[in-house]
């Protein structure tokens, strides 16, 4: 069977979530809006790449009251 080389899209998520990971590893936890506005990436590029992080376990994500807070798991 040949071996898929990976889309562009999916290179594109893989590098936005480890771009969101360093992120709250060197400032901790922050909320989505937050996090959105500071990674100077497209709002859909983050969010993607945040469902990436959350199905894989390597985030949490807590609701505090109409805000959305994530940490590193």
């Amino acid at each position: 069977m040949a071996k898929k080389t990976p889309v562009p899209c999916l290179t594109s998520i893989g590098e936005t979530a480890g771009m969101i990971w360093r992120t709250l590893s060197k400032n901790g936890p922050m909320t989505m809006a937050k996090l959105v506005k500071g990674m100077g990436e497209p709002r859909d590029a983050v969010m993607l790449a945040l469902g990436w992080l959350a199905r894989e376990n390597k985030i949490d994500i807590e609701e505090d009251g109409r805000r959305r807070v994530v940490s590193l798991s």
